[in-house]
C-alpha cells in the first residue's frame, strides 16, 4: 500500500518511465543503449514506489509509553535546551531516515496537541547537529496523560522539499496513528521530560509505531 502524499508523484512518474520505455523500445536502434535507458528508468520507479510505501502498523495505545514517529537510525539521544517551546532541558532523541527508509510521521503518543509551528528554512543534510534549527520543519507539542508535554519536529533535508503535517491545534489524536509526511531524506526529533527513561541508543535501528522510546517517568 503507499501512501496518499505519493500518489501524484507516482502516478507522473509511471506515466514518464512508460513513455520513454516505450519510445526507446521504438526509436533507439543501438540494443545495448536501449536495454539501458529501460533498465534505469524501472529502477527509478521502483525507488519511488518503495519511498512512499505506507505499510499498516497496528498497535493498541498505551499512555505509558513513547513509541518512534518514523523508520530510521538514531543519531542523537542526549539532553538538551529546548528553547522553542518548553525553554527548559528536555531528553532529545533525534532519528534520521534515509530516502530508502518509510517516510510516514506517526504520532508518538496519545494526546491533545497545544503547539503546531511551521518554520521555513535551509536544506543541510538531516544529519548535520544545526538542521534541527536551521532547517525547514514543523515543531508538534502533544499534552499526554503520562509524559505532560512532548514535542516531536519534522526536519526536513538536503533532499526533502516537502513537510506534511496534519496535525492541528487541539486535535485529540491517538498514538501509532499518521501524522504526516517528509518527502525524500528527513529527521524527526523529539523531546520528553528528563524523568523520561529512554529505551534506544545512538545507532539503533528502529521503526515507527514498532519500537519503544520510552516506558516508563518517574
Amino acid at each position: 500500500m503507499f501512501h496518499k502524499e505519493g500518489f501524484k508523484i507516482i502516478i507522473i512518474s509511471f506515466i514518464i518511465a512508460s513513455s520513454f520505455v516505450v519510445i526507446a523500445e521504438f526509436f533507439l536502434i543501438d540494443q545495448s543503449l536501449k536495454l539501458l535507458i529501460q533498465i534505469f528508468l524501472i529502477i527509478s520507479l521502483i525507488l519511488i514506489l518503495q519511498f512512499f510505501r505506507n505499510p499498516k502498523r497496528y498497535l493498541i495505545p498505551d499512555k505509558n509509553k513513547i513509541i518512534s514517529p518514523v523508520d530510521g537510525k538514531v543519531v542523537i539521544n542526549e539532553s538538551v535546551y529546548e528553547d522553542e517551546y518548553f525553554k527548559d532541558k528536555r531528553k532529545q532523541i533525534s532519528i534520521f531516515m534515509s530516502p530508502l527508509n518509510v517516510h510516514v510521521t506517526r504520532y508518538p503518543a496519545s494526546g491533545i496537541i497545544t503547539y503546531n509551528k511551521y518554520h521555513p528554512g535551509k536544506y543541510l543534510v538531516a544529519w548535520h547537529p544545526k538542521s534541527s534549527k536551521k532547517n525547514e520543519r514543523t515543531s508538534v507539542v502533544i499534552k499526554t496523560e503520562k509524559y505532560g508535554e512532548i514535542m516531536y519536529r519534522q526536519i526536513a533535508g538536503a533532499v526533502a522539499r516537502r513537510i506534511v503535517n496534519y496535525s492541528n491545534f487541539g486535535d485529540e489524536v491517538v498514538q501509532g496513528k499518521d501524522a504526516g509526511f517528509i518527502k525524500f531524506g528527513s529527521r524527526v526529533d523529539i523531546f520528553l521530560p528528563l524523568s523520561a527513561k529512554i529505551k534506544v541508543d545512538v545507532g539503533q535501528v528502529v521503526k515507527g509505531a514498532k519500537s519503544i522510546i520510552s516506558d516508563n517517568i518517574k
